[in-house]
């Protein structure tokens, strides 16, 4: 019995060896550089950067493969202590929220159907195009506001998602999870949006929705270096924003389909500006 015991411990105590040698010799080495970044990112692995999680974004970025600048939960100042460990000069990048751009909710805007399905907007999306008639409408079931990290949007009691400008770090998670492409990103400096998404002609805008964008143009020819007209639909050209044009042109449009978040949220909305 007693030899059985030594035998076995003998057995366990020679694994044990091999195992701490073959830990040695293949041991992958981490470059210093890489914990330190590590240590000053925010830890939230929410993917934004386009690298999984703050491992592969750290390892991205001593390799040369990843701009500092592309944390954008971490925003300036974790820039700044990234290249400041990389011994390179931290560019300024100009930060980005997303906007959902659309305010047809359920009083203002018109359903086809009454859906009773799934509660997800990529299910509702799949049963003839989704119950919204508008064919570019938030579909107000939520799926950004689950995908969001950071508690940055909400669903209004009128079924339409919100996102609150401050919360957000333009993780671009929200944009991936809409099957109506309704969230774009923009630059938090430029508070003034179009929030419609439908590039139908006014006449059909108008059946379906009290809010929708119907390409009159009056954006443009009061304000032509903020706003652009694609396909009938109005959208900020922020390349060239100037507050006070974009406000000019928002004050021109006949629909309100235009908002200075500056001002106000959506109707329904418990975010304050």
């Amino acid at each position: 019995m007693i030899s059985a015991v030594i035998s076995l411990g003998g057995i366990g105590l020679g694994a044990a060896v091999i195992l701490g040698l073959a830990a040695k010799k293949f041991a992958v080495e981490v470059d210093p550089k890489e914990e330190a970044i590590l240590e000053v990112l925010p830890g939230a692995n929410c993917g934004a950067c386009g690298f999984p999680g703050c491992g592969g974004f750290a390892k991205a970025v001593v390799a040369g493969e990843a701009d500092p600048s592309a944390c954008s939960p971490g925003g300036s100042s974790v820039t700044a202590k990234i290249a400041e460990i990389m011994g390179v000069e931290a560019a300024s990048a100009e930060p980005m929220v997303a906007v959902v751009n659309c305010q047809g909710d359920n009083q203002k805007a018109q359903n086809k159907y009454k859906y009773l399905g799934i509660q997800t907007c990529a299910s509702a999306q799949m049963l003839a195009g989704g119950p919204k008639a508008c064919p570019g409408g938030c579909l107000g079931l939520g799926d950004c506001m689950v995908a969001c990290p950071f508690g940055a949007i909400e669903i209004t009691a009128e079924g339409l998602a919100v996102i609150n400008r401050e919360k957000c770090v333009g993780c671009k998670k929200c944009v991936s999870a809409c099957p109506r492409n309704v969230i774009t990103m923009v630059p938090k400096s430029a508070t003034v949006s179009v929030l419609c998404n439908s590039h139908d002609k006014g006449p059909a805008v108008k059946k379906y929705c009290q809010v929708g964008c119907i390409g009159c143009t009056l954006c443009k020819k009061t304000a032509e270096e903020v706003y652009a007209i694609d396909n009938f639909l109005a959208h900020v050209t922020y390349d060239t924003y100037d507050h006070e044009k974009a406000k000019a042109g928002m004050e021109k449009c006949p629909t309100k389909c235009i908002r200075d978040f500056a001002e106000g949220y959506p109707e329904g909305s418990s975010f304050q500006p």
